[in-house]
């Protein structure tokens, strides 16, 4: 019998239509658990038609209950994550789908090798960022010294900066960031997004305020069109959250629009996630 062919994780789309069928009918199989994970999340391989790729599952049965996200389930968040994602065209969330496993179901999304000298996020001791950076706020750094933690200014953290205010992220992470080798960049851990109540707490501030880019307004005037009532995305949303989060998603998104701006911190919410990284 011939090894299964491998398909790599650098270089994928998520308009690729091999990857989704790989993960939603492959066959699983548990290779190890991913134990910085602060709910179950497993590395398996996933293997369907002499096609095989490495990936994370993240069963139902294994996540910790939230008493601000009581409705539905972490795993379905993700798959939220990634279609809005998707319907964007920017593919910035590997492909991700709702599906039966090992444990039962859960989110499985492909793995994705992160480039470890891409330099995304830094603490610098200076009062303000160099050039190609932009601030976050100053972080202690011990014995009573503070540093000022800087983002890249790049049009990709800028995108996803753009969807996390659409999906309204609850824990934008510096972890959460994936460049990969081939100049692309991945967001993942999604499962707290799409609550009614703004929530939105991350390390990409450094736009607030901000006009957004032309192409940033004809993404939202893209996903203002699929969030209609009769909507492509509003369908496959209302499988996945409550409709009281899709309608929540239409109004960030036409709040968005309105302003021109990206969102600033509320005051009403931590802005940064703890730990950020």
């Amino acid at each position: 019998m011939s090894a299964p062919e491998r398909i790599p994780s650098r270089g994928v789309t998520t308009t690729d239509p091999a990857f989704a069928e790989l993960l939603a009918r492959g066959e699983l199989t548990v290779r190890g658990r991913i134990r910085d994970a602060s709910n179950a999340a497993l590395y398996c391989t996933v293997a369907h038609d002499g096609r095989e790729a490495a990936c994370v599952y993240k069963p139902v049965a294994g996540e910790r209950p939230l008493w601000d996200f009581p409705d539905g389930t972490l795993a379905q968040r993700e798959v939220a994550a990634y279609e809005v994602s998707r319907a964007t065209g920017w593919d910035l969330v590997p492909p991700t789908v709702l599906r039966e496993g090992p444990y039962g179901e859960g989110m499985c999304q492909l793995w994705i090798e992160a480039a470890p000298e891409s330099e995304l996020l830094a603490l610098v001791d200076a009062q303000e960022p160099d050039p190609g950076w932009r601030a976050i706020g100053f972080a202690e750094v011990g014995e009573g010294r503070t540093a000022l933690l800087v983002h890249a200014d790049d049009e990709r953290l800028r995108r996803l900066a753009v969807l996390d205010a659409v999906i309204n992220n609850a824990d934008r992470k510096g972890g959460h960031l994936l460049p990969t080798a081939d100049g692309r960049l991945y967001g993942i851990d999604h499962g707290v997004t799409f609550n009614t109540e703004n929530k939105l707490r991350t390390l990409l501030w450094g736009w607030a305020g901000e006009p957004l880019t032309g192409e940033a307004v004809d993404v939202l005037q893209g996903l203002q069109g699929a969030l209609e009532a009769s909507g492509r995305l509003t369908a496959t949303l209302a499988a996945l959250v409550t409709s009281a989060e899709v309608d929540a998603t239409r109004a960030r998104v036409e709040a968005l629009l309105r302003s021109g701006r990206h969102p600033e911190p509320s005051g009403e919410w931590p802005a940064i996630p703890w730990p950020p990284v």
